[in-house]
C-alpha cells in the first residue's frame, strides 16, 4: 500500500499538511524600485535646491496653469499618436517604473532543477499536476506543452514566438513615453506663448510685465522636467523591464527543453546558471555546490 501512493506525493495530489511547496507556485510579490524613487528625488532635490540658492522661491514654480497645460497637451498628442488599447496599456504599465515585480531567477532555476528530478526518476508526465499549478504562465505552457508530449522543435517554436510578441509589446508600451517625452518640451513652449499673450494684454502696468514674463516661462520649465526627468527615464525602465523578462524567459525555455530532452539535472543547473546576472543572489543549491567543489581545491593548494 506504502508504494502505490508513493507517486501521488511528488505530483502534489495529496501533500502533507507541513509539507513546502515549489517555489515556482509562489506568486511573485513587488518591491519599491529604490532606482528610480531615489533618482527623481535626487533630480528634483537638485533643481529645487539650485533655485533656492540662487535666490529663487519654490512658489515662483508652482503652477496648476502651466501643469494642466504641459500634462493635458502631452497625453492628449500621446493619444492621437497610438492607438487607444495601446494607449491604455502603457498607463497600466505605469506602477512598474516605481514598482518592480520580483523575478526570483535563482528560485526559478531550483524549481526547474526539482522538475527535472522528478521527471528523470518518474517520467515527465508525473509533472502534470505541478504544472497546472505554477503561477508564471510562460513557465506553466511550456511545462504544460512537455507533459503533453509536444516535440521539442514545436515546443521552441511556440514559445519563441510567444516570447518575440512579448518583447514587441513590451517595446512599445515604453515607446508610449518616449513620445511623451518628445512632445512635453514643445507643449511647454506652447504654454509659455499662451503666458506671453495675456502678458502683452497689460502692456499698461510695466510692474506686472516681468513678473508676467517669468510665470510664463515656468510652462516650459514644466515641459523640460516632465521629458527629462521622467518620461523619457520611464521609457529606458519600461525597456530595461523587457530585457530583463525576455532574459528569464529564454532561461525557463531553455530548461524546458532541457527536462524534455532528458538531461542529467546536474547539467541543466551549470547551464541554467549561466542566466544569472553578476551580482544576483544564487540559489542555496549552487552556494553548496560551490562550497563543497571549493574544499578539494583548496586543500590541494
Amino acid at each position: 500500500m506504502a508504494d502505490s501512493k508513493a507517486p501521488i506525493k511528488p505530483d502534489g495530489a495529496k501533500k502533507p499538511a507541513g509539507a513546502k511547496k515549489p517555489d515556482g507556485v509562489k506568486k511573485p510579490g513587488l518591491k519599491l524600485d529604490f532606482g528610480s524613487v531615489g533618482g527623481l528625488a535626487v533630480a528634483l532635490g537638485g533643481i529645487l535646491g539650485g533655485l533656492v540658492l540662487d535666490k529663487g522661491k519654490i512658489s515662483d514654480v508652482t503652477q496648476v496653469n502651466a501643469a494642466l497645460i504641459i500634462l493635458g497637451g502631452t497625453i492628449g498628442a500621446v493619444m492621437v499618436t497610438n492607438p487607444f488599447s495601446l494607449f491604455m496599456r502603457a498607463v497600466k504599465k505605469f506602477p512598474t517604473v516605481f514598482f518592480d515585480r520580483e523575478q526570483p531567477v535563482a528560485s526559478t532555476i531550483d524549481d526547474i532543477i526539482s522538475y527535472a528530478t522528478q521527471a528523470r526518476k518518474q517520467g515527465i508526465v508525473s509533472l502534470e499536476q505541478q504544472a497546472a499549478g505554477i503561477q508564471d504562465q510562460f513557465l506553466r505552457k511550456a511545462l504544460s506543452l512537455a507533459v503533453d508530449g509536444i516535440e521539442m522543435n514545436e515546443i521552441r517554436a511556440i514559445m519563441e514566438l510567444e516570447i518575440d510578441l512579448t518583447e514587441h509589446a513590451g517595446e512599445a508600451e515604453a515607446k508610449v513615453f518616449e513620445a511623451a517625452g518628445g512632445y512635453s518640451p514643445t507643449i511647454g513652449i506652447i504654454g509659455a506663448v499662451l503666458g506671453l499673450m495675456q502678458v502683452m494684454k497689460n502692456l499698461a502696468n510695466i510692474d506686472e510685465v516681468g513678473r508676467g514674463i517669468a510665470s510664463a516661462f515656468v510652462a516650459t520649465v514644466y515641459g523640460l522636467v516632465c521629458a527629462n526627468l521622467f518620461f523619457l527615464p520611464a521609457a529606458a525602465k519600461l525597456h530595461g523591464r523587457v530585457k530583463e523578462g525576455i532574459r528569464q524567459r529564454e532561461m525557463i525555455l531553455e530548461g524546458v527543453l532541457s527536462i524534455v530532452e532528458g538531461l542529467n539535472p546536474k547539467m541543466i543547473r551549470i547551464k541554467l546558471d549561466a542566466y544569472l546576472a553578476q551580482g544576483s543572489p544564487k540559489s542555496k543549491v549552487a552556494e553548496k555546490r560551490g562550497k563543497a567543489a571549493a574544499r578539494p581545491v583548496a586543500a590541494e593548494g
